[in-house]
């Protein structure tokens, strides 16, 4: 960063990196007893914040969405109020359960014969114009729009009738003399379109009322679903995106991007296909796929190749061509049977601010800016030490595990999982050795590991390369456990607070 002295005179002093964050344990939901054996459906399978960062949603394997919301800010009011305070009293953030329902169900394709699992693939929120909580939900095929609305209790009140008060119900009207009407009137004469099988007595009951129905201070919480978007898909849905002009949202499977409007649940519009002529020829797939934070006609995909296609939706209605390309060239001779399979994509995700781009692939992290296609701007080894086992990793298929990626609201930093429960968060900022590991668990720094960094390669003046967090192949990485994978986490959107799926728990922690 360039500023200028007194003297007008330019000056190349860069600021500081920030120190190290110090991670603490805040919460867990769903722990687990030692020996206690994870069903497989209770696995989380989707994690994310809505963009206030005062709920937070998961999926799992069961088809369910657990919605959680934050009490802190609520003890303490407005949160603008909370950060004029004493930092003293602000506390940690700290979430509850708030409900829970069914998304989807198993279902069979029977003109595939196909079972279609109800496992929840992605969660993103909606904007929501009224108090409801809006969200989009997804398996392999069908993507539902849901609503999540509290209501107070209402309850009808008991008619009051005095039980000594009797109807009386004459077997013959000619017993009766008038004819006594509901509202207590009478007719002298009866009339020949009124029965006289049901009287009243004179006046009517007077202690008999309607039933009135009454709000109770009870709310429930409703979940509805308002759209399902079906059959739009042939193959698994690996993304969901919404658009920040708050009515489109993408969903992306291996060949193709359609996008949605959120109120037409019927029609979507093919805006990417990279399914060839002839299957034969399919060199790639589609992995992921975002829409840009701030600007409604631009999104990104990546794909099982290692590269991320930048579009803009002005171009053309089907978006063949790409705006931009990034991708990291090859160094010459370090091609191997797995290069190709550990260099596609599992996750990509903008940055706030919609400058950057981070992507995961298998062994790292990279941190791409939209302007500048000439290579990542910084690349984050997360197990390096795990290249000479790649072998073994695809016999047991962990080569194929997508790990998911996230960076913090500030930008400077960022996270992504590992095995044995493990994940790493890396300081972005140049100069910064933040290179940290922690463990899914009530105490993080428990496995905390002092990793080497690698020196800083500079390319050029626009361009700087770090590569930092490479471990040794030693102890540490004889005692990974490959059964135990810490696949999806989410940081909080304007707090450094991370919140990490360990099989069936959430964990979640602050700095």
């Amino acid at each position: 960063m360039n500023g200028m002295d007194e003297d007008g005179a330019g000056t190349s002093q860069a600021p500081s990196p920030p120190p190290p964050l110090e991670w603490k344990f805040s919460q867990v939901f769903g722990e687990r007893t030692a020996g206690e054996e994870v069903q497989e459906v209770d696995i989380i399978s989707a994690i994310e914040f809505d963009k206030s960062g005062d709920h937070l949603a998961t999926g799992d394997r069961g088809g369910r969405v657990v919605l959680f919301e934050r009490t802190d800010v609520r003890d303490f009011g407005h949160r603008r109020d909370l950060e004029r305070s004493d930092n003293s009293a602000i506390r940690h953030p700290e979430f509850r359960y708030k409900t829970e329902f069914q998304s989807h169900e198993p279902e069979f394709d029977y003109l595939k014969s196909l079972e279609i699992e109800e496992k929840i693939n992605k969660i993103r929120w909606c904007q929501a114009p009224n108090g409801a909580l809006f969200l989009l939900s997804t398996n392999d095929k069908t993507i539902k729009y849901w609503k999540v609305q509290e209501k107070k209790v209402k309850r009808i009140s008991e008619m009051n009738l005095d039980s000594s008060l009797t109807v009386s119900m004459p077997s013959s009207s000619a017993s009766s003399p008038s004819t006594y009407l509901p509202n207590g009137g009478c007719l002298e004469r009866p009339h020949p379109s009124l029965s006289n099988d049901f009287s009243f007595p004179p006046g009517g009951f007077p202690s008999l009322r309607l039933p009135m129905v009454v709000a109770s201070q009870e709310t429930s919480l409703v979940a509805r679903c308002r759209r399902v978007y079906a059959h739009a898909h042939d193959y698994h849905i690996n993304s969901i995106s919404t658009n920040s002009d708050g009515e489109t949202f993408i969903s992306a499977d291996d060949l193709r991007v359609n996008l949605w409007n959120l109120e037409i649940s019927n029609q979507s519009f093919n805006i990417v296909d990279v399914k060839p002529t002839n299957m034969e020829d399919l060199t790639e797939v589609i992995t992921s796929a975002e829409f840009h934070p701030t600007h409604c006609n631009m999104l990104a995909y990546s794909s099982s190749k290692g590269f991320i296609r930048l579009i803009d939706l002005r171009q053309s209605a089907l978006c063949d061509s790409h705006s931009q390309l990034f991708e990291e060239r090859e160094v010459p001779g370090s091609r191997s049977f797995f290069t190709e399979i550990i260099a596609s994509i599992s996750d990509i995700k903008f940055a706030k601010n919609g400058r950057h781009i981070l992507s995961r692939d298998y062994m790292t992290l990279k941190l791409w800016d939209i302007s500048m296609n000439s290579g990542p701007v910084a690349t984050f080894q997360v197990h390096e030490f795990l290249r000479p086992k790649l072998c073994d990793l695809y016999e047991n298929d962990s080569i194929f595990d997508k790990f998911e990626c996230c960076l913090s609201g500030d930008g400077l930093r960022v996270a992504t999982g590992s095995y044995s429960n493990l994940f790493r968060v890396f300081g972005c900022v140049p100069g910064s050795n933040e290179a940290t590991t922690l463990e899914a668990s009530k105490n993080p720094m428990r496995r905390q590991v002092q990793n080497p960094t690698r020196p800083a390669r500079s390319l050029s003046s626009l361009t700087r390369v770090v590569r930092r967090g490479a471990e040794n192949t030693d102890a540490n990485g004889n005692n990974y456990d490959f059964s135990t994978k810490l696949l999806h986490l989410a940081w909080h959107p304007s707090e450094n607070s991370i919140a990490c799926a360990a099989a069936n728990s959430l964990y979640m922690y602050y700095a």
